[in-house]
């Protein structure tokens, strides 16, 4: 039914979780997945110099470094159950726009959800509820 997943993964433990059900389907039904990390844009903070700690060099670098060893563990996981893959790193200030552009390609989206209801979902919001307003691909939650 599925040939293609997209999987956004952050690395917390939740997502993490969302990865091994969508390895475990991908196998399943043949498909292969796209995994996909999306960081926040360097921001500059008010603050002292002499408390500042990274630069956007330094920054953007250890996003980078971190998304590459996220990507790599994801991509191991679906390599050991057969599954090809593949990962994706972007920086965007709003995941969830990434998400959807990825999704173009895929039949389903499998993601994670904190489920936060109230006004503590309204305050912090969800890329999981705005990937699914916004696109047009079917998304698996895991919570």
């Amino acid at each position: 039914m599925y040939r293609h997943i997209l999987l956004p993964t952050d690395g917390s433990e939740l997502s993490k979780e969302a990865v091994r059900h969508g390895v475990q389907l991908a196998r399943e039904n043949g498909a292969k997945i796209t995994f996909l990390n999306v960081v926040m844009p360097f921001h500059v903070v008010a603050t002292t110099s002499d408390s500042l700690s990274d630069t956007r060099p330094e920054y953007e670098k250890h996003a980078r470094q971190h998304a590459e060893r996220l990507l790599g563990e994801c991509q191991r996981a679906a390599k050991q159950a057969g599954v090809p893959s593949e990962g994706a790193y972007m920086v965007n200030e709003h995941p969830y726009e990434e998400i959807v552009k990825a999704a173009q390609d895929a039949d389903l989206i499998v993601m994670a959800s904190h489920g936060r209801k109230g006004v503590k979902g309204l305050l912090l919001g969800s890329e999981t509820h705005k990937t699914i307003t916004h696109g047009h691909t079917p998304v698996l939650v895991i919570r």
